[in-house]
């Protein structure tokens, strides 16, 4: 296991960035599709997870700008209630995506999530 040595009477100090969460970025990312408007989301991990959520939530409709550690993303005009089998199948995360569509819509179409079957 590794381990740091400090030797000596200094003091330690110094500044450390915590990551935003995988696990609770993805939920609510899907969530935004709930609020038909403006999300402003903070400290999202910069990761292909988070990067494949984006793209299927541009298919989905939604209007996605960056501004450093900010993601705003706009569902206002989502069209589509499907999400296609290569992109659900990108992740398995991907069907928390579903649940938010028939959340707003009452309906959504989608094959298996992640590259195996359930």
């Amino acid at each position: 296991m590794p381990k740091y040595i400090i030797e000596g009477g200094r003091k330690l100090q110094g500044t450390v960035s915590i990551s935003g969460s995988k696990n609770a970025s993805l939920p609510i990312m899907a969530a935004t599709i709930l609020h038909a408007g403006t999300t402003k989301l903070y400290n999202i991990p910069k990761i292909s997870d988070t990067k494949m959520t984006q793209d299927i939530l541009r298919f989905l409709g939604c209007k996605i700008k960056k501004h450093n550690d900010k993601i705003e993303i706009n569902s206002k005009n989502i069209s589509k209630k499907e999400i296609p089998e290569n992109l659900m199948h990108q992740m398995r995360s991907t069907v928390i995506l579903a649940g938010a569509l028939i959340g707003r819509f009452k309906e959504a179409k989608f094959s298996y999530p992640g590259d195996y079957d359930i």
